[in-house]
This record gives C-alpha cells, structure tokens and sequence, in this order.
C-alpha cells in the first residue's frame, strides 16, 4: 500500500491509453467478417478487461499491463477471417475466437509450469526482428483500407494487389483526412506534453470534429453493454449444429501461435519493464498468469493478447509499480464496457485505423533494416525470409523457419569454429616411440564437426608407430563424434599404430566405456 497514490494514477493512465487501442485492434482482428466492427470492439475491450485484471492478479511481472497486441491480433484476424469463409456465420466466428483464446491460455499456463519461460531468450535476433516487421507491416496494409473508407481483403497478398484497383474505385476524401488528422495528432501532440496520451486526444479530438461536420464515413456502430457473459450464453451464439471436432481442429493451432507468441511478446515487455524499475520478474509465473488472462477472456468472448510495452511503460512512468496498478486499469476498461458503450459507437474506423497506422509502424525494426548490409550474411539472410513468409505467407511458418534456419546457421558456425581446433603433428613424447603422431581434438566433437575431425585424422603419415588424441579440450563428445573417434581408432589399430587417448574428462570416458571403446580398443593403460 506504501505506493497506493502511483498505482491508482499508473492504472487509470495506462485505462486511458489502452481504450482505443483495445477498441482498434478489436475492429482489425474482424476486418475479414461482415459487419464485424461492434464485435470486434466489444471483443477488443472484453479481452483487455478480462486479461489486464487476471494477468496483473496471477502473473510475475507486478508493473505490467496486459491487452491485446498488434501481432496477437494479426493472428486472430486469419482465424476469424477463415472461420468466416469456412462456417459463414457470426456464431461460429466468437466460438472461434473464445476456443482459441482458451487453448491460448492453457498452453501458457503449461508453458509456465514446465518452466518453459527461460527459453525464450534463446529465439535469435533475425528471427524476432522479420517477424516485428512482418507484424508491422501487416498492421498497416490492413489499415491502409479502412483509412481510405474502403474495405480491407483478408489475406494480405490480396491486399497488396487490390490496393490500386480499389484506390481506382473510388476513395472517401473525408475518411483520408479524419484518418491523416489523427497521424498528425498522435506524432506531434507529444512535442507539446506526453502528461496526455497522445493516441486518446486524437481519438476524442477527430471524433468530435467529425460530429461536428457533416461529411459521414463508417463507424464502430452500436456496442453491447453490461457486464461480459461466458460465450455459450451470448444471444449471438447457438451451440446447435455445431460440428465440435472440426471447430476444435480450427482453433487449436492458431492457439498454439498465439500462446507461443504472446509469451514472447510478454517476457520482452517484462524485460523492458525490469529496466525501468529495477526489478526483476518471474518469467514461468508470469505466463502462468498471462494464461489464466487469456483463458478467462476467451470464456467470455475477449480478444487474446500479451503484455503491452507501451501501456506498460505508460504506467510505469506516471507511478505503477505494483500488480494492483493493472487491476485498476482492468476496472477502467470495465466502467467503460458498462457505460460507456453508447458513447463509443460514434467513433469513425478512419480514426482507429490511423491509431493503428502508428502502431505498425512502430512495430517495424528499422534498426535491422537499416544496418542490414552491415551484419553478417546469414543473419540478413534469415531476417529477409522471416520477414517475408510473416507478411505473405503465415506467421507459425514464418518463426518456424527462421529458428531452423538459424540453428543450422549457428552449426555451420559452431563446426567451422570446433574444425579449425583439430590438427594433427608429431610427437615429442618422452614416453612415446620416436615416429609418434598426435591429433589435437581443440574443441566439442560432434555431428557438425566429424567430418572436419576425420580429414585430419586422414593426414596422420603411414607408418606412425604411435597415435595420441589429445582429448583435454573436448567439452562435448555426442553420439556421431563417439562414432567417429572409435573409427578414428580402429583405422590406426588396423595400420599397426598404438592408440593413446589423454585429456579425458570424466564424463567423456564414461561415455566410451559404455560402447565398450575402452577398454575393447584403448586398454586402461593407454588413457593418460
């Protein structure tokens, strides 16, 4: 309670930055469904509600603030967007959207408690910043629809090619300019103070202005108020017919990406909120409460999120510090979504998409861009193709093979690393015969690195009386390097050589002894 005052004004800023955001991504996550925006916003500030209140309670990270995201929503959006063209009805889309929020949630929570949490360290550089820039990219081709009074296609290949042609067809003049008026806010209102969020003075200010004029453009349109209900008692919802296989089918692997990528986009908010304050979070603890978030919320037809770097920071900065900050910022939200509903209805989608333009590009690394001649080959090479299978082809694909690409790269260079350290030359041994060969094992012997350790080996001259692998700096010896020492072994025997091992830890000779190498091949009086 000593920060009580800063939790209160930390909680209800960052209330006030997350509204239109939540509203925002909320209209984009059912830009593939028919008159989708008043779902997409109710699910926009159901889902910030329910997973800023349940995250803050139950995570490990106490300043963070929690709430759908750009990329959580990019996913959503192609779920939603498929569900529409497959079932073609709004019932089966919620039912979509809540099942995967659920197994979103489940599967942080088992993230958390198999201690999953410490790998995500682990995802490389490249990968992260094509698949940022991927999202970001997205986030504004989406946008580029609305913002000109158009709709947007679902896929975004499609948005690329039709732009033109729907450009061509016929733009609203008055859409562009509500929709630049709000860029223009949101970049230049913080040069006169950043006390105000920037994004809720632009929301206001165009919304008023555009009620004041008579010019008329798409709206959010009528939201639902009251408290949230469980999706299978919405009276949008009918649980008849519904083929559960298949629906489970449907939702399940985009809640695998959504869990997998929230918890990536939560851990680095937490980092970047440890820095601010010094702290230092729990990252299994805070999945598990970004799961209970998350499950909550898709039970009540709430939009899957992550935890927000800036609304983090926003509340961080005006005197959050402990988890009750988020709850009181989720309690905002709530009054919102109780009564203030009939206030929101009147916001233009030219308004939210130009909130949204700002948040893509954001998002985008341009840093990695910027220095990519300038970093080694295959790191440009794997940002290039995340980035371009994230915007055109799927988002799981893209961060699955960007981490293959990129632990293949890092064998290639672990090998060359681990082959430049073996090296063959003669022994000057004083216990040795006088025509004496010794082969210098300088690193890990492993699958990457076997063939190297074998062309050296080959360079051992015929005739040696006697061999001598050096084995002190073998950190780790794998199933292939434990193959290729024992042929290394039997092909010297078999050319009449003596065979000596030194160096050897521990562990490493009990790995040979369990093959039976030793003493089968080197008797105990050969280990040194």
């Amino acid at each position: 309670m000593k920060n009580l005052k800063g939790d209160i004004f930390g909680g209800i800023t960052a209330g006030i930055v997350a509204l239109p955001l939540a509203l925002a991504f909320g209209i984009q996550a059912f830009s593939g469904v028919p008159d989708g925006s008043s779902f997409g916003a109710l699910a926009g500030l159901v889902g910030a509600t329910m997973l800023g209140f349940f995250a803050a309670l139950f995570g490990g990270t106490p300043s963070q603030i929690s709430g759908p995201t750009g990329p959580m929503t990019v996913i959503t959006a192609s779920l939603l967007a498929g569900a529409w063209n497959s079932y073609g009805s709004i019932s089966t889309v919620l039912i979509a959207m809540s099942l995967a929020g659920i197994f979103c949630g489940l599967f942080q929570i088992l993230f958390g408690v198999l201690k999953i949490g410490k790998y995500i360290r682990y995802i490389p550089y490249p990968v992260l910043s094509g698949f940022m820039s991927g999202i970001g990219t997205i986030i504004i081709l989406q946008q580029l629809y609305p913002l000109l009074g158009l709709k947007a296609p679902s896929r975004t290949i499609d948005m690329v090619l039709q732009l033109p042609e729907a450009v061509s067809s016929g733009i609203s003049a008055a859409a562009l300019i509500f929709g630049v008026c709000t860029v223009l806010i949101i970049a230049f209102f913080p040069k006169v103070t950043k006390k105000v969020p920037a994004t809720l003075v632009a929301l206001i200010a165009v919304t008023v202005v555009f009620l004041i004029l008579p010019y008329r453009v798409p709206v959010i349109g009528e939201i639902p108020s009251g408290f949230p209900l469980p999706f299978f008692l919405k009276e949008n919802v009918s649980l008849e017919g519904i083929e559960w296989k298949n629906m489970i089918v449907t939702a399940i692997v985009p809640g695998i990406t959504l869990a997998g990528l929230g918890s990536i986009d939560t851990l680095l908010t937490s980092v970047v909120a440890d820095n601010i304050t010094r702290t230092r979070h729990n990252s299994n603890k805070e999945l598990i409460g970004q799961g209970i978030g998350n499950a909550v919320g898709g039970l009540f037809c709430g939009l899957a999120g992550a935890g927000a770097t800036m609304r983090t920071v926003v509340n961080v900065r005006t005197g959050g510090r402990t988890r009750l900050s988020g709850m009181i910022h989720a309690i905002f939200l709530l009054a919102v979504l109780l009564g203030l509903g009939s206030l929101v209805k009147y916001i233009p989608l030219c308004v939210l998409a130009g909130i949204l333009l700002t948040v893509g590009w954001g998002i985008i690394d341009f840093r990695g861009f910027k220095d990519i001649a300038k970093v080694p080959r295959e790191d440009a090479f794997v940002l290039i193709v995340v980035y371009l299978l994230t915007v055109f082809v799927d988002l799981l694909t893209a961060v699955g093979v960007g981490v293959v690409l990129s632990c293949v790269i890092l064998m290639k260079r672990s090998s060359d690393i681990a082959e430049g350290s073996y090296e063959t030359s003669g022994s000057d041994a004083a216990d040795m015969p006088e025509n004496s060969s010794e082969v210098n094992v300088g690193g890990p012997l492993f699958f990457g690195s076997v063939t190297g350790f074998s062309n050296v080996v080959q360079n051992i001259p015929e005739g040696t009386a006697a061999v001598i692998f050096r084995m002190d700096k073998v950190s780790y010896l794998d199933q292939s390097g434990i193959y290729a020492l024992e042929t290394a072994v039997k092909d010297q025997l078999a050319a009449g050589a003596a065979v000596y091992l030194t160096g050897l830890s521990e562990k490493n000779r009990k790995k040979l002894e369990a093959i039976g190498m030793i003493p089968a091949l080197v008797p105990a009086d050969h280990i040194r």
